[in-house]
């Protein structure tokens, strides 16, 4: 996603008129926030790496009449 210079300077601007307290919980509600991303990345790369072995358990003859369903 590309950043809006514009958009993050009106941001500081607004974190800036607010007292330290607020200030702080907006940071550790980024903090959240950026944790979330990290984990829906990490859980598609664990998905994207889990699938070729998983083929193995998938696509076989014994289980093939269960695709058809």
């Amino acid at each position: 996603m590309k950043r809006d210079t514009a958009y993050s300077e009106r941001v500081v601007l607004k974190l800036a008129q607010l007292p330290p307290e607020r200030v702080a919980e907006v940071a550790d509600f980024v903090d959240f926030l950026a944790q979330r991303e990290q984990e829906k990345h990490g859980a598609a790369v664990i998905a994207q790496m889990s699938g070729p072995a998983l083929e193995k358990i998938w696509d076989n003859q014994d289980d093939a009449e269960y695709d058809n369903l």
